[in-house]
């Protein structure tokens, strides 16, 4: 009797205990929680542009689109954003900060930086040798980019740092020796402004070069998504996946109707500067084994060149989302 007692009240608690677990790991259909996204205004917005237009009455999603990495970076840590499309080597700044409180679930663009000017006899790397060349943002991302790729290429160059591509942009227009580094869309917009210049070399490419097969690939941007929400609500975050995933192959299969969506939701001003960009942004999908070969790579070299980059060492295993 005992003994049928004893096996009655285990019975019971795993019962329990599995519903339990049913109600906290709810189905995707089940867990109608909306996720807070972030994403910046670029290319890693446009990647999203099919998700925010077939989720118009913000059934599932929350987006906020920024000007500044830095906006993103503390929504966050304030928990005010539960998934956001940030730079790469600020994902892993954010890893150290929030004390591995992060993880990456997705890399959402790769390289999208070229160089951009008159003179189109510049079509290596070696004859930027004496130049002067044009960027934003000093210690960010573009900044480490182009470093690298004059460091290991043995060119001596003058950099000028400009705080916005307009400004850079105007430099261009002004002076026909003049180099500027610049990201997508802007090298598009520069390009419609003014045909007297083109596009001399993709960063992308040159990058490539210097690491050979098997070497890392650049990565611009990548998603991360806080811990606590991913346990909390797996199944949604694989939903958000699904449909990230979806996004970003419509936009580069369709770019003309992905750059009405883009000018709808202001990321771009112009629908056919978009169209015209698209193409050149990298827009990409990549998780799972390829994402923490890719994105490690990446960092790997950032970190060798300046630990500072990406927030003073490498991430751990439990930084990456399989």
């Amino acid at each position: 009797m005992k003994k049928g007692l004893t096996s009655l009240v285990l019975v019971l608690v795993l019962c329990l205990c599995t519903l339990a677990a049913c109600g906290k790991n709810k189905t995707a259909s089940e867990d109608k929680t909306v996720i807070r996204v972030g994403s910046l205004k670029g290319p890693t917005s446009i990647g999203i542009i099919k998700m925010m237009e077939d989720d118009k009455d913000g059934a599932n999603y929350d987006f906020t689109v920024a000007t500044q990495a830095d906006e993103l970076a503390a929504g966050i840590i304030k928990g005010e954003l539960d998934i956001a499309l940030v730079p790469a080597n600020m994902a892993s700044i954010l890893y150290g900060k929030t004390e591995g409180k992060i993880k990456v679930i997705d890399i959402n663009t790769l390289g999208v930086l070229y160089f951009v000017g008159a003179d189109t006899s510049i079509d290596s790397l070696d004859k930027l040798s004496g130049k002067t060349i044009y960027l934003t943002g000093k210690g960010t991302t573009p900044d480490y980019v182009l470093q690298y790729l004059l460091g290991q290429a043995g060119v001596e160059a003058k950099l000028e740092y400009k705080s916005e591509a307009a400004e850079v942009v105007s430099v261009l227009a002004n002076d026909k020796d003049a180099i500027g580094f610049l990201p997508q869309p802007f090298v598009t917009a520069s390009l419609v402004k003014n045909d007297a210049l083109s596009i001399l070399l993709n960063a992308n490419d040159e990058w490539n070069k210097l690491q050979g097969d098997g070497g890392s690939k650049m990565v611009t941007g990548v998603t991360v998504v806080r811990s606590e929400f991913l346990e909390e609500h797996p199944e949604r975050v694989k939903a958000f996946l699904s449909d990230h995933k979806a996004s970003a192959e419509f936009v580069n299969s369709d770019p003309a109707a992905a750059s009405v969506y883009v000018e709808e939701f202001a990321i771009i001003e112009k629908a056919k500067i978009a169209e015209m960009a698209i193409p050149y942004c990298n827009i990409t999908y990549i998780d799972g084994n390829e994402l923490k070969y890719t994105l490690s790579g990446y960092l790997s070299v950032l970190y060798e060149m300046s630990p500072e980059s990406i927030g003073g060492k490498l991430p751990e295993e439990d930084f990456y989302y399989n």
